[in-house]
């Protein structure tokens, strides 16, 4: 291996708020040491960003646990130094028990971090006011009264409406982009020198993505810390990062400006990340760009609504939210149809009623049978809708949750069938192997479990699975979003692919207009439960009509640096009504 690839950086002479040198972390696992990180060093600046970028399992996460004191119990530092920089003098954090009073007044007072998913890392029994009072009374020494004004402040200063009533809920009572605001206000709170964000905004839709990245901006403005923003979106990057470190296989194999590194990248790998970003800019050549609107319709989905009653102590509805409003389309045979919008736009609810895992308020949903004979999806029976669900499958989001990791990969794979009573023995091992090798897998991966294998391998075993049964639709609902931006070019060409040998039509739900670009014929786009717009997927990403388009797409990040795009969004603001 190399050493890394250092482009010159021009402001070399700034004081740097935290250094880190040499840095190696191994984890003794019980059949053999892994080598996360080796010989890292970078350097963070007052008021600047750097980005640290990689696929999963880069080392990323695991050098911000290192800077932080919280390696897992396996994980040993065996060389480097971090040092923190200020007035007071340098801080070897090295030097510091992890779990000593030296290093908890450190966390989040000089060093405050962001996680990847704030459900998962605020409390569900804690109001969102306490949770964050508890950081300003354990490091700035505050009484619970003041810990409460302060906590407000923070809220309002990340632009959450109603502060003093927003502190009294608990996190299931905000959105996933409040979640993330109330987190950065945590973060805040004591006025850190050096900010974490470790994936901050993966979960997020991109309008949300937008308006927490640009809130991160101008408080760092404001205050003047150092950013580290742990990413594998290459877009956001380009938008919001003055340098990028590289990582693979626990080295950084390129540091530089952003400049440099998206428009002068010197090694192989970091060229290859740009170039998977830049070909989901632009629809993909695989594509059969047959308009297929003249045959007739697989599904068509006539003014289907869905609401969800919300009833009091007597059970009398007294408040319905309607998810879904009056939505209309068709897929046509061999199409691949995207459906894009904000979280709670009823992209999913929409899915879902499709395959009557929710039942419709109101509408009809007609699938073309192969004889040509159009049932009502649904008024269907139980009988009919187990045939039914032969016929349409789904992809999940997340191949790591959806993949029962008690299971090999030839039960797992095999379950449709056995279910359903299709075959067995011989001729089901038989199957499961034409199966994997569709997807592009070795038929030895059969024995073998989930756990064994990379994202992007899993979600290959999930789309296997989803064809078990010859389906004529699948719904893919977010079965991208949780991969890396290579991984994720792959597995877009696979369905391409597999489109065409088995005439597939998919439902592709995405919040990723990049993805539906590069892998849609048509799309349609939802705002608070109506279709807005739809159209040629191409001539909807690149000329919208409708406002809400507009400001969706001007929302979406621009993998250049010399042309950002999130700077210059409209913001949608809807008419009342």
């Amino acid at each position: 291996m190399t050493d890394t690839y250092i482009h010159p950086i021009k402001d070399t002479d700034a004081t740097p708020v935290l250094t880190v040198k040499n840095l190696s972390v191994d984890f003794h696992l019980r059949t053999h040491i892994l080598h996360a990180v080796r010989k890292v060093s970078f350097a963070l600046h007052k008021g600047k960003t750097m980005a640290l970028v990689g696929e999963s399992g880069s080392g990323k996460s695991v050098t911000t646990r290192a800077i932080m004191r919280l390696l897992d119990k396996e994980a040993r530092q065996t060389s480097g130094e971090i040092t923190l920089h200020g007035d007071d003098g340098d801080i070897r954090i090295t030097d510091l028990d992890p779990k000593g009073k030296a290093i908890r007044q450190i966390r989040g007072r000089r060093i405050a971090l962001i996680f990847q998913e704030p459900m998962s890392s605020l409390s569900p029994v804690h109001t969102i006011g306490s949770q964050i009072g508890e950081a300003l009374r354990l490091h700035r020494g505050l009484s619970k009264r003041e810990a409460m004004d302060e906590t407000v402040k923070l809220l309002e200063q990340v632009e959450i409406k109603d502060p003093a009533a927003m502190a009294k809920r608990y996190t299931f009572e905000f959105s996933g982009g409040m979640r993330q605001r109330a987190m950065i206000a945590m973060a805040l709170a004591c006025d850190p020198d050096v900010l974490i964000a470790d994936e901050p905004t993966t979960a997020l839709d991109v309008t949300t993505q937008a308006e927490v990245m640009d809130l991160l901006k101008r408080l760092q403005e404001h205050r003047g810390m150092a950013l580290l923003l742990i990413t594998h979106d290459l877009g956001l990057v380009a938008e919001v990062a003055d340098e990028v470190a590289v990582m693979r296989f626990g080295r950084l194999v390129e540091r530089g400006p952003i400049d440099d590194i998206f428009h002068n990248p010197q090694t192989a790998y970091a060229k290859k990340l740009l170039a998977s970003t830049m070909r989901l800019e632009r629809p993909s050549e695989l594509r059969d760009r047959r308009d297929r609107t003249s045959d007739p319709a697989v599904l068509s989905v006539r003014g289907l609504c869905k609401s969800f009653g919300v009833t009091n102590w007597r059970g009398q509805e007294i408040h319905a939210v309607r998810a879904v409003k009056d939505a209309s389309f068709d897929l046509y045979p061999g199409e691949s149809l995207g459906i894009v919008g904000e979280s709670g736009s009823g992209k999913t609810t929409l899915g879902r009623m499709i395959l009557r895992v929710i039942e419709p308020t109101a509408g009809e949903i007609g699938y073309r049978e192969t004889d040509g004979r159009v049932s009502d999806v649904a008024a269907m029976d139980k009988p009919e809708l187990a045939k039914f669900h032969r016929d349409v499958r789904l992809i999940f989001q997340d191949p790591f949750a959806s993949l029962n990791p008690r299971m090999t990969i030839k039960q797992i794979i095999a379950e449709p069938l056995v279910v359903n009573g299709v075959m067995q023995g011989v001729e089901l091992e038989a199957r499961v192997g034409e199966l994997l090798e569709l997807v592009g897998m070795d038929r030895g991966a059969m024995e073998r479990y989930p756990h064994a294998f990379s994202g992007g391998q899993r979600q290959r075993f999930s789309i296997a699975r989803s064809l078990a049964l010859n389906p004529r639709i699948i719904i893919a609902d977010e079965a991208t979003s949780a991969l890396d931006v290579s991984i994720r070019a792959q597995i877009l060409d696979l369905l391409i692919e597999l489109q065409k040998k088995l005439n597939l039509s998919f439902l592709f739900i995405a919040h990723d207009i990049s993805v539906v670009r590069y892998f849609c014929d048509r799309v349609l786009v939802m705002h608070h439960g109506r279709i807005v717009e739809q159209g040629d997927a191409e001539t909807v990403c690149t000329a919208p009509k409708e406002p809400y388009t507009k400001a969706l797409l001007s929302a979406v990040p621009n993998p250049d640096p010399r042309d950002k795009r999130m700077v210059h969004r409209t913001k949608f603001v809807a008419e009342e009504v």
